[in-house]
């Protein structure tokens, strides 16, 4: 950090340096003061166009695996469509106050358009509000924020959740009268509105078919919280007693997977999990997690660009859908189906799409799961 960079409403701007990456104009990566880490330009340019270019935001929550991802492939997708845009990037570390500022910070060095994934959908309302104010572009990442936002790009969540409650269900009845014992429900963060949607699914196939003993939501989609969790519940319920877990995504059920053998639920008790982590995949082969959900973020990032690029050259942003936030702001919104993972189908879905190659899979511990699942 430059100790000698000006203040601007309480938010430090960092010394600026240049870089090319990908096609993409950037500036390097700083450690920001209380902000976060941020990729930045010197340079925006006057006019909002595609063909000059202009000043791109992605905000991205953190604490997740995803980050790199998601961030690579938005970078991609923006030196395909708009060669001489640029792009700021900041990771909130799963911190909604940081989040607030990094959305400042933003405004403050010009962006057009701020690609954006709350931490939390209504701690953000303020800072969209702000930016809406000062003609900035939001369109929404993955998760829906309160406030006027432009552009909305994610998954259908309800059917990531029945995705999970199908999978679960079918599982739990291969081993005889799925209220034969005890399920538990592991959901995601409270703060994180697709967290109801999953859970929402999940329930419209689970409901009345499965006696669900405990559910709890894990503050931030932490893992440590969520093994925690459903330790204390495989123990007060009796680990033998539980038919099954339902687990929001993959993070979560790698500690829940752990806790399972730790507190003696039976081996192969069918386990949910969601984002295709290669870690979920692994276990997966291995039978120590029943399923996971994958998403095509490659899909998500290119429609998030598209967005950006629409509205700030005064277009409709493509949409085959329009949704309501938690402020009742009307959004046009790209929504992509997700798909179910098991062992049956990870070579025609992950590993054909290129999101894990099989090497990346097959490491010595998981080669002969994958040698009998024709991985190899």
């Amino acid at each position: 950090m430059d100790r000698a960079a000006p203040v601007f409403g309480g938010v430090m701007r960092a010394r600026l340096v240049r870089g090319a990456v990908g096609g993409v104009t950037l500036g390097a990566l700083y450690g920001m003061a209380g902000c976060g880490s941020v990729e930045q330009d010197r340079d925006l340019g006057v006019v909002a166009s595609a063909e000059r270019g202009f000043g791109v935001g992605l905000l991205l929550p953190g604490g997740s695996g995803r980050t790199d991802r998601d961030r690579h492939y938005i970078r991609d997708e923006l030196a395909a469509q708009c060669p001489k845009c640029r792009l700021f990037f900041a990771d909130a570390n799963g911190e909604a106050d940081l989040q607030l500022q990094q959305v400042d910070l933003m405004i403050v060095n010009g962006v057009k358009v701020i690609i954006l994934d709350p931490v939390d959908d209504k701690a953000i309302a303020s800072a969209v509000t702000r930016a809406h104010r000062k003609g900035v572009k939001i369109v929404a990442y993955d998760r829906l924020p309160a406030g006027p936002v432009d552009a909305y790009t994610s998954f259908d969540n309800v059917q990531v959740g029945r995705e999970q409650g199908l999978a679960l269900l079918a599982a739990i009845k291969k081993g005889g009268d799925p209220r034969r014992g005890d399920m538990v429900m592991i959901n995601g963060s409270p703060t994180d509105p697709n967290t109801a949607e999953f859970k929402k699914g999940a329930l419209s196939v689970l409901q009345g078919r499965v006696r669900i003993a405990r559910s709890y939501d894990a503050p931030n989609w932490r893992p440590d919280l969520a093994a925690a969790a459903a330790a204390a519940a495989f123990i007060a319920l009796g680990p033998r007693r539980i038919v099954g877990v339902y687990c929001a995504n993959d993070t979560m059920a790698g500690g829940v997977s752990v806790a399972m053998r730790k507190t003696g639920v039976r081996p192969g008790t069918p386990l949910t999990g969601q984002d295709a982590a290669l870690d979920a995949v692994q276990r997966i082969l291995l039978g120590t997690q029943t399923m996971t959900v994958y998403k095509p973020i490659r899909q998500e990032a290119k429609n998030a660009v598209r967005s950006a690029v629409a509205l700030v050259s005064g277009r409709r942003p493509p949409s085959n859908r329009t949704v309501s936030n938690a402020t009742g702001h009307s959004v046009p919104a790209s929504i992509i189906n997700p798909v179910a993972v098991d062992r049956s189908n990870v070579k025609e879905t992950v590993v054909k799409d290129g999101f894990w190659t099989v090497r990346a899979i097959c490491t010595r511990e998981v080669a002969a799961a994958c040698q009998a699942a024709g991985l190899t």
